[in-house]
């Protein structure tokens, strides 16, 4: 087994940013999103709000409105670029910001995603695409990704099995991305989330609403606006100028492994919601694992991690559930499997948070899911997990053996594919 890896020395400087802020609002209801970028500008109106209206998507239109609080700045019709709504934000969203910002100074920005948006892939477009030889965040400071949750539909979304083709609201022709992945992945990615309005069902639906929410994003500030009265200063200094924002903080799937939350364990119901985290250190047996993933799957709202299994020691293997769909893929090697030489390519997160979870015999190979449910037993769940691990006479046959087991898995997690791949809980058997 290889020794734990050197732990990181530098140290990270505070953030002493003076550019103008942005805010970015993203949500799947556009009235609630909306209704909250009116709130801001209500509150100021130097404020510029910048929204993509795609009513006119199919006949390959796209409409930038810019506008502050005391009207309209900027209405522009942008050509959909190669017939995709993502290429098409990419390149008119970063020159817009980039031009704003140098021909207002001094003035802030709201930016309104259309409701298929994804914001990890706008954070990523800011970060690293280029506007005249320089990215965006040079002359723009993202203050918070803020997400808003209409709490009449949230249930509903997250229960779903379509797909936003299906739906007609794909982004492009082979956008095949499931409804409930795009809710819950602007929930997960938000720093802020803001639970809009009342569950038709009542206060207590509404409260349950707001747990689930705590349990899917315990990292993020949680807002509640009551839609029929809104404070709107209270709302402006809950979500503005917050300096929530954290680019290195990894996507959902690679936080446990590099030491961020996952998930917190609260197996007590609370409005019927339970939170559930199950960790172990022994490899899941392939074919056990097979057998149990509808069992465990079945009453989730959400389940999100990592694992490994006996027959595949060498990878990690993402895991991540929504809306009736189990997607599992690569995040690529454990440090364990790597020589040492490698190490210093990981990032340094990634080594400090195996270095303090080293196992002399593991090395940072371990199991850590989270699964998020109404009315689960978390007892049961955490008995069927435990049933797949290996056994201590299994765990005594060595690597060597393991890796002849069965696997139903089998070529299913490529290491040179390192992202997780879209399957149903059938999606995992080989052809």
């Amino acid at each position: 087994m290889s020794s734990s890896p050197q732990v990181p020395t530098h140290a990270v400087t505070a953030d002493t940013d003076t550019r103008p802020s942005l805010t970015v609002l993203s949500g799947f209801w556009p009235a609630a999103t909306f209704a909250v970028a009116r709130t801001l500008l209500a509150t100021d109106p130097t404020l510029l709000l910048v929204r993509h209206d795609l009513a006119g998507i199919r006949d390959g239109v796209v409409r930038r409105v810019v506008r502050s609080g005391t009207g309209i700045v900027e209405d522009e019709q942008v050509g959909l670029r190669h017939g995709c709504v993502s290429c098409t934000l990419r390149e008119d969203v970063l020159p817009t910001l980039v031009r704003l910002a140098r021909n207002h100074p001094g003035q802030d920005l709201v930016l309104m995603l259309p409701e298929v948006a994804e914001p990890e892939a706008v954070a990523a477009a800011c970060a690293h695409c280029l506007v005249d030889g320089a990215p965006v965040t040079e002359l723009v400071r993202v203050d918070s990704y803020v997400t808003v949750v209409d709490a009449e539909h949230l249930l509903d979304c997250l229960a779903s099995t379509d797909d936003l083709t299906t739906l007609g609201i794909q982004a492009a022709e082979d956008d095949h991305r499931a409804l409930a992945d795009v809710v819950v992945r602007q929930i997960e990615y938000a720093d802020t989330l803001v639970l809009w309005g009342q569950s038709r069902d009542g206060a207590f639906d509404t409260g349950r609403l707001s747990i689930l929410l705590h349990r899917m994003a315990p990292w993020a500030a949680h807002v509640h606006v009551d839609g029929d009265l809104v404070d709107a200063g209270t709302l402006t200094r809950q979500l503005r100028h917050t300096h929530r924002h954290r680019p290195e903080t990894p996507g959902v799937l690679a936080r446990g492994l590099q030491g961020y939350t996952l998930g917190t364990h609260q197996p007590e119901p609370d409005c019927g919601v339970v939170s559930a985290v199950f960790r172990a250190r022994r490899p899941f047996h392939p074919q056990r694992l097979h057998d149990i993933l509808e069992d465990v799957t079945a009453e989730m709202v959400r389940s999100r991690g990592h694992l490994w299994l006996a027959s595949q020691p060498d990878t990690v293997v993402a895991w991540e559930f929504a809306g009736g769909g189990l997607a599992m893929g690569s995040l690529g090697h454990w440090l364990a499997s790597l020589p040492e030489d490698r190490w210093e390519h990981v990032e340094d997160q990634r080594r400090l948070a195996a270095a303090l979870d080293w196992d002399p015999y593991y090395g940072d190979r371990h199991q850590h899911l989270v699964f998020i449910g109404l009315d689960v037993d978390p007892v049961e769940l955490h008995r069927t997990l435990a049933a797949c691990l290996l056994t201590d006479a299994e765990l005594a046959d060595g690597e060597e053996t393991w890796r002849t087991y069965h696997d139903p898995f089998a070529g299913c997690f490529p290491l040179d594919v390192e992202q997780p791949t879209d399957t149903d809980t059938e999606g995992a058997r080989p052809a």
